[in-house]
Formats: structure tokens, sequence, C-alpha cells
């Protein structure tokens, strides 16, 4: 992580995923599968995580939501996306926010790329690339 990820975190609490951000490991990840499919290998690789708590799934608008409490007893609220490109292609965005005034020194940025490593690592052979 850079030390200008740092620095924005001082006054940021929140960090998102898209197709429009300029730093690559913020962009949507797509996967070669239907969006049922997805989603069960998504939802079944988040409940086996360790330090994270599911607090809310619904399936038919393909949104998981997690909690996370850090080092520092502060806690986080993730947000997973599951959306259908096309019948054979979806797409996961994460959305994470800290909970409190002061910024995150960039723990959710790391909490969404170590949440993208894990799902990229599950879904390797159906990763495409938009």
């Amino acid at each position: 992580m850079s030390f200008k990820r740092t620095l924005v975190g001082i006054i940021r609490s929140q960090e998102g995923t898209s197709d429009r951000a300029t730093d690559p490991n913020m962009k949507t990840r797509y996967y070669s599968l239907s969006r049922d499919k997805a989603w069960e290998e998504v939802s079944s690789t988040l409940k086996k995580i360790p330090g994270y708590k599911v607090l809310h799934e619904v399936a038919g608008v393909g949104e998981i939501t997690l909690e996370k409490r850090t080092k520092f007893g502060r806690t986080m609220d993730i947000t997973v996306s599951v959306l259908a490109v096309s019948p054979v292609k979806s797409a996961v965005d994460i959305y994470s926010a800290s909970r409190g005034s002061l910024g995150d020194l960039g723990a959710n940025y790391r909490t969404i790329i170590s949440l993208f490593a894990i799902l990229d690592k599950k879904l390797a052979a159906y990763k495409t690339t938009s």
C-alpha cells in the first residue's frame, strides 16, 4: 500500500470498488459464472473467512453484509454485491466503511484487497478481464 493511500485514509473512512476506479486493485472483478453460481461460491467463501461475521444475505438482490472488528476496536461494515452482467457472466463489487468520525488509515482499502485476493484465489478458473 502506498503512502498516499495512508494519507487519504486520515480523513476518509470508506472505500469501494467500481469499473471506473483508477487503482487496478479497486476495479470490479468479473467471473465467467452465472449470477446464481457466483452467489453460491462467493457466499460460501465469505462465511469461512475468520474474523468476518455475516450479518445479512439477500440472494435475490445479490448482497452480503459483513462486519469486521479491527485490532483497535473499530467496526467495519462491508457490503459485497454479486451482479449479473450476462447469463454466463457475473461481477463482484465491494464497499467497506468504518464506523466513527475519524479516518481509517487505509484499513478499508486493505480489507477490500484481502477479500478480493481470497475470492480471486477461489474463483481463479472463472476470472475474466471485463
